[in-house]
């Protein structure tokens, strides 16, 4: 059977249709070629692709061509491992609806005020989608109920089990309908992973993608990560350190690319906006402009930009990191082309970290990190030109130079100051508009944080890129490779609450972007608990924790003033990191031992979902039916 070569050929709903043209997609990726027509039959789907192929939009789109727009109960579950995907999801099911009248998407996960998901839920959603825990404080609660849903996707499936919520997502698939439809997808296919996709998947169509590297070797790709000032001042000092033909620079927004080209006109800079407002007469001289040195940046959109090969693009920015590596691929191949080399430049905030390693992961390349260049790099290239200038006006210009010789050589005379006092005065004048001298607020550096943080990921997406399956669960949770100085933390929430070493996990993984195995010991304690987390965590993550919720109550995280833990810790030695309560630990089979809160835990054991209480606030878990 062929495959679509675009979105025409399959059978989406109209307004999912103008949604896509919208967005300037015209060829289906091979994920979404492959699975849409599946999905739109009702069928169940095995998918083996990784983050960043297109992959949201291969079940987005047609889910949403089922959906009844007429009925606000929730018609499509989607569950996610961690916060910010799940708000990513949620926001491509919004961008892909945006002609569906009526239509409504709810993402739901810890950390978030819990009465403010009751009353969006109470009006009504068709698409949820959510982290495996906070779905089950809703189904327990009775605010999510799933009576009429038609549909269920896991989405990064392997990184649900890595991260300990393959039990919850069983639970949860076990409180759904029968006759749902069911998509997993997972960039790898471990034992587990197999087992929960024979259990829950009624004879699957299984798609298999596997991503080749799609960028040219001759495009150096570097990535600045937005910390402490704001992207028109970085842009801004990049544009006059780098040494650039021509740039196109990347919006999400037809109304960015105005505001943006028209700040950067303010600032001296030779730049116009491009985006599908435009008519293509003024697309095409925009272009051409361009093309004749008349103009040095482009600020366009990822559609108007389609088609635009003018060889005196030397860089591309992306001003606003792309959705999907598809996008991204389309955007640096603007240069480099016919073989020429090219640069490109990608700002990233730090909730849009999944973003990249998704482009990293699916080009199989790695996106390098840069630093902001400093005052006196910006005032080095500001002299530079000057004297550049100098130059190519005393060679260029010098038989119209001689009037002002003989004025200046008067002017000295009659008032006894030097020639290079005169010059001195006519460089300030010429230059007060754009000062030479440039002095600018450092930049907050936390580089040093963030190395510990990503070198776990960064490591892990290198097996990924060779072809690798991820090691066993309970290796991993040996901890990173080298010793991290860890410090103690106290958190006003504990097993009187109901609190789970896997809330704390997923609650500062979620909220503070740290990577579950940089985070040490927990101990639940009644009315507290403790946890152990990298030295030196910086203070505006630290407030952001403070704002945290665990069971519905604020964690209020503070220093513990026991002090930090010795070398010893799991991450000194080959000891796991285990999670421990005040209560011996049992020495009983794992299905024998009482509930989660009454034991200790490793993260090599599964939660155990089964024995809630009606005190936790969730229902009883039903015996499994094959």
């Amino acid at each position: 059977m062929s495959l679509p070569t675009s979105f025409a050929d399959l059978a989406l709903a109209p307004a999912v249709l103008k949604a896509v043209a919208d967005l300037g997609y015209e060829q289906p990726s091979p994920i979404q070629a492959q699975a849409i027509p599946h999905l739109l039959e009702g069928r169940d789907i095995l998918g083996v692709a990784q983050t960043g192929t297109g992959k949201t939009a291969a079940f987005a789109l047609p889910l949403l061509t089922r959906v009844d727009a007429s009925s606000t109960e929730p018609q499509v579950l989607v569950l996610t491992p961690t916060r910010e995907l799940a708000i990513q999801v949620a926001e491509a099911f919004q961008r892909y609806a945006t002609h569906i009248r009526g239509f409504h998407v709810l993402p739901i996960y810890g950390g978030q005020d819990m009465r403010a998901q009751l009353r969006q839920l109470q009006r009504g959603a068709q698409v949820v989608v959510g982290t495996p825990g906070r779905v089950m404080d809703h189904l327990g609660r009775g605010s999510l109920k799933l009576d009429n849903l038609r549909a269920i996707v896991l989405d990064e499936a392997d990184e649900m089990l890595r991260m300990g919520f393959i039990d919850d997502v069983e639970w949860i698939l076990e409180h759904t309908p029968k006759q749902r439809q069911t998509a997993l997808f997972s960039a790898t296919m471990p034992v587990q992973i197999k087992k929960v996709a024979d259990r829950y998947l009624s004879n699957p169509a299984e798609v298999k993608i596997s991503p080749e590297s799609s960028t040219g070797s001759n495009i150096e790709q570097r990535y600045w990560m937005v910390s402490g000032t704001n992207k028109m001042d970085a842009l801004t000092r990049i544009l006059e350190v780098e040494n650039f033909d021509a740039m196109i620079i990347f919006v999400r927004t037809k109304t960015a690319t105005v505001e943006l080209a028209e700040k950067l006109e303010a600032r001296g800079f030779s730049a116009s906006a491009i985006n599908g407002d435009m008519n293509q007469a003024l697309r095409e001289r925009t272009i051409e402009r361009l093309k004749q040195n008349k103009l040095d940046i482009l600020v366009a959109t990822d559609v108007a930009a389609r088609g635009i090969d003018v060889e005196r693009v030397s860089h591309v920015m992306n001003f606003d990191i792309p959705y999907d590596s598809e996008a991204y691929v389309h955007r640096i191949g603007r240069t480099g082309r016919a073989g020429r080399s090219g640069k490109a430049i990608m700002f990233v905030a730090p909730r849009e970290k999944r973003l990249l390693y998704a482009i990293e992961k699916a080009t199989n390349q790695r996106i390098e990190r840069m630093e902001l260049p400093t005052g006196d790099a910006v005032t080095k290239q500001r002299i530079d030109q000057f004297n550049e200038l100098l130059m190519t006006t005393l060679t260029e210009q010098r038989d119209q130079l001689d009037f002002f010789y003989q004025l200046l050589a008067e002017f000295s005379k009659a008032n006894d100051v030097s020639a290079e006092e005169i010059a001195s005065v006519l460089a300030y004048l010429c230059q007060k508009e754009r000062p030479l001298q440039v002095k600018l607020a450092d930049v907050p550096n936390s580089r040093d944080f963030e190395r510990r943080d990503d070198r776990g990921s960064r490591n892990e997406r290198d097996s990924d890129r060779r072809g690798g399956d991820r090691k066993d669960k309970r290796e991993r949770n040996k901890g990173p490779r080298e010793d991290i100085p860890m410090d103690t933390y106290r958190l006003e929430v504990g097993r009187d609450h109901g609190v789970k070493p896997g809330d704390i996990v997923g609650a500062i993984a979620n909220e503070a972007g740290i990577d579950s195995r940089h985070i040490g010991n927990i101990r639940l304690q009644g009315d507290h608990s403790t946890v152990e987390l990298p030295t030196g965590m910086p203070k505006d993550t630290l407030a952001q924790l403070r704002r945290v919720f665990i069971r519905s109550q604020p964690i209020n995280i503070s220093l513990d003033a026991g002090g930090s833990p010795n070398n010893d810790s799991p991450y000194g030695g080959d000891k796991k990191r285990s999670y421990s309560s005040d209560k011996p630990r049992s020495d009983k089979p794992r299905s024998d031992r009482p509930a989660r809160g009454d034991k200790p835990l490793s993260l090599g054991d599964k939660p155990a979902k089964k024995t809630r209480k009606p005190s936790d606030a969730k229902p009883k878990r039903s015996p499994k039916n094959g």
